[in-house]
């Protein structure tokens, strides 16, 4: 008998072994894997096979490529277009012995192996102590192997499907990370935030991302520096521990703003790069407002950045511009629906709803889902009769109760009260209404506060967009704009992927004010953050302004939301913040300092940290231990540094360190990432301030008594009206997100320190119930800022030569 039908007979008799022994693993891989759906993709015709062959490459659902082609179409250029983890062809080895056995003594059989790779096989497997025979697979032995072509090509795909599995399950698990930081040579003086950042290099996006364990196909990239990640990683990593979660939060700021942000971006870059612990920054995207108006950017500053600065503070991925096509969508929506309905009969109204297509009417799945609100059973819109006509088709909008109002992301005081209506087309349907600014829109805290698309679309659904004359709430499910909205925002919901001055990682998303909204970036950021820096890893999260608003809101709504407990607050605070609220002159922006932040006074330091110490207590009112972080400037003394860190010691504090990152980076705040790190690995005892089964106005008294130092509040009849109405509507159980300055625990911004013996005056109550709280209204608050005498648009220029720009901070 010939070698070849011996080699034959010899694939015959292993044959079975390999497929059972690959059937019985391909079942266990797949009972622990239930998601798990092996795909191989055969190219039999293709006219352009190597972009068949590029594309399946990237698909993940695709675990192996088999060419099933004439001889011609397999040129060299597609056999080497196929990723080699998915190629089907090439050459394969059967052994009916295991793999990990010892190969002395064994017998190798080379067929149809020729040239090169014929000796170079034949060396390594008798340098292994093999025995080699081998045969030339010609027409003459194809009679041999006819009735063995299918076996062949089962086992071949057979073992390829189990070893894809093996590597696909491999390549889902959670990865070590493989970071290279970036290295800092910090100049002295410290040149200006947009030199340093354009002194640095960032890391190709695609780059970071593979060090911090993210898959190719989870990334969205925009350009070389930024990218949206995938929220399937959430599902990929579920069973993944999260890591520790920091909050940065802050005294009562001064108008300059005390370096959360800051603080932020050096404690990460500290914790990863320094003291090589895995760590995340989640920020919120700056609105254009400040970026233009006084205060600027927000990418931290000096040696401690995100970079490009001028990406993260401007247009990033476009969020923000989504959220306002979205809100001025709904915006349009509501005044089109008024003028339609007080034009047009019953009849007209619900022919142009219903149109006739090809002669066919039916109903759209919103306009279903209406039905069935109403409680409408029926699918045929000629069954209607002419009462639940009307009910459908009349929304009955009181303009006088319209609650939504248009958005802008610009700082812009002429548009806080507006009269919209008065072109001839619009038949005298004038209304008085208003501008906020994008970052106070429902739908941005919708983003900030979702959990995937599905609880997204529900949420945009149930916002609340004023009443009808008979007092029924008209929601955007009612104006049938809620799947128009979801589309808008499909991208927006993915957080950015960037990356701080020493290359760590940082996920920027969603940007809610913290006085006039709930002041924290997403909760998907989190979550995806937390996943990916592993157990033993920290994410640093910021809430916006002092402790009063953005940090009580981080814990009575974020956390509430999200589900996670945080394991240490990072409170910031500066000797020059706490000189003001030791009785020092007023601070303004663009206005040169005081004599008295410059020079040493111990006497102001003394009497300002009463702020300090009101602010560790608002953090131990939710059982969280407190690292408290002196961000340091160059006017600041040592004796006036060591009596902060003293005084904080005593009221509470676990820790209290100075930190040096804007003019050093990382380095400068090492002494506060190993202070974070030894509390948050203490135990702690959070809590909620108050159980959402109260009352809203007991929620309102308990925030204004025990955080802001209030003795009472006092309501309005326009907020007792309010209240009243929202109790009747069922959502008396929602948290509260109060509105109120930030320059002050009270509601009077001149009022510094810790201000006592004062009634808090609640204007006016709304509701976001697609964010899901209630929303009041404290003293004059406004939604909308405006422009100082001298805005930050001076000093911002564009080289038209270079295209760089000029003069942001």
């Amino acid at each position: 008998m010939c070698l070849m039908v011996k080699c034959a007979l010899c694939v015959h008799l292993i044959y079975s072994d390999i497929v059972q022994r690959s059937r019985e693993e391909l079942k266990a891989i797949r009972e622990t894997n239930p998601g798990l759906k092996p795909t191989l993709a055969i190219i039999q015709v293709c006219l352009c096979v190597i972009e068949e062959i590029l594309r399946l490459n990237e698909d993940s659902r695709v675990y192996g490529i088999f060419l099933h082609l004439p001889q011609s179409f397999l040129s060299k250029s597609v056999r080497n277009a196929i990723k080699p983890q998915k190629d089907v062809d090439g050459i394969y080895f059967f052994c009916n012995t295991p793999l990990d056995a010892p190969l002395i003594g064994k017998m190798a059989v080379l067929v149809g192996v020729e040239g090169p790779l014929k000796a170079t096989l034949q060396f390594l497997l008798q340098n292994n102590g093999m025995m080699v025979q081998t045969c030339q697979w010609s027409s003459k032995h194809i009679c041999h192997f006819e009735v063995f072509t299918e076996m062949f090509v089962a086992v071949v795909i057979c073992q390829h499907v189990v070893r894809s599995n093996r590597r696909w399950i491999q390549e889902q698990q959670y990865q070590p990370w493989r970071l290279r930081p970036l290295k800092l040579q910090p100049l002295s003086p410290v040149p200006s935030d947009i030199e340093i950042s354009r002194a640095q290099t960032p890391k190709p996006i695609s780059q970071l991302a593979q060090e911090v364990g993210l898959l190719p196909e989870e990334l969205e990239a925009y350009g070389n520096t930024k990218a949206k990640v995938h929220l399937s990683l959430l599902n990929r990593l579920q069973h993944q521990p999260n890591g520790k979660y920091v909050l940065v939060a802050g005294i009562t700021p001064t108008p300059l703003g005390e370096g959360k942000s800051t603080v932020t971006i050096g404690l990460v870059q500290a914790l990863s790069a320094h003291l090589k612990l895995n760590s995340f920054a989640c920020l919120r995207q700056p609105s254009q407002g400040p970026t233009f108006g006084v205060k600027g950017g927000a990418a931290g500053g000096g040696y401690a950045q995100v970079i490009p600065m001028e990406e993260f503070n401007l247009h990033l991925t476009g969020d923000i511009h989504a959220i306002t096509a979205a809100n001025n969508l709904v915006a349009a929506a509501i005044d089109a629906r008024i003028l339609h309905e007080a034009t047009q009969s019953d009849k007209a109204l619900y022919s142009r709803l219903v149109p006739s297509v090809n002669g066919v009417r039916c109903f759209s799945p919103i306009q279903m889902a209406r039905l069935q609100r109403l409680g409408i059973n029926k699918s045929d819109p000629s069954d209607l009769t002419p009462e639940e006509v009307r009910a459908f088709v009349r929304l009955d909008l009181d303009p006088e109760k319209v609650t939504w109002q248009r958005v802008i992301d610009t700082n812009d005081r002429f548009l806080r009260k507006i009269t919209v209506g008065q072109a001839n087309t619009e038949k005298g349907h004038a209304r008085q209404t208003q501008f906020d600014i994008a970052v106070a829109s429902e739908i941005m805290a919708i983003l900030a506060l979702t959990d995937g698309l599905a609880d997204m679309r529900a949420r945009l659904g149930r916002m609340v967009v004023g009443s009808s004359r008979n007092g029924q709430p008209i929601t955007a499910d009612d104006l049938g704009v809620t799947g128009a909205l979801a589309v808008l925002m499909k991208d927006a919901i993915k957080p950015t992927l960037m990356q701080t001055l020493e290359g760590t990682p940082v996920f920027v998303h969603a940007g809610p004010f913290a006085n006039i909204a709930h002041g924290n970036s997403s909760v998907l950021a989190d979550k995806l953050a937390l996943k990916l820096v592993g157990e033993e890893g920290f994410v640093v999260t910021e809430a916006g302004f002092g402790a009063d608003i953005g940090m009580e809101k981080f814990f009575n709504i974020k956390c509430r939301t999200s589900g996670l407990k945080p394991d240490v607050v990072v409170l910031v605070a500066t000797v020059r913040a706490l000189k003001m609220h030791g009785g020092g002159p007023n601070v303004t922006a663009g206005v040169p300092l005081p004599k008295e932040y410059i020079n040493e006074n111990l006497q102001l330091v003394t009497d300002g940290c009463s702020n300090l110490k009101k602010h560790i207590q608002i953090a131990h009112l939710f059982g969280v231990p407190v690292v408290v972080a002196l961000n340091a400037f160059k006017t600041d003394t040592q004796a006036e540094i060591d009596l902060v860190c003293r005084i904080a010691e005593a009221s509470g504090a676990s820790a209290a360190v100075q930190c040096h990152h804007w003019s050093r980076g990382g380095r400068g705040s090492v002494e506060l990432a190993q202070a974070v790190k030894e509390v948050a690995s203490q135990k702690n005892h959070f809590q909620f301030l108050y159980n959402l089964q109260d009352s809203i106005v007991e929620k309102i008294r308990t925030i204004a008594q025990k955080v802001y130092g209030a003795d009472d509040i006092e309501l309005s009849p326009e907020a007792q009206a309010k209240i009243d109405y929202y109790n009747q509507q069922g959502f008396g159980a929602l948290p509260i997100c109060m509105a109120k300055t930030h320059l002050s625990l009270s509601h009077m911004p001149e009022k510094k320190g810790v201000p006592t013996g004062f009634i808090l005056p609640i204007r006016d109550i709304r509701a976001s119930i697609g964010a899901g709280f209630i929303y009041p209204l404290v003293g004059t608050m406004s939604t909308m800022p405006g422009l100082p005498t001298r805005p930050c648009f001076y000093d911002i220029d564009l080289d038209p030569v270079t295209e760089e720009i000029k003069g942001l901070f």
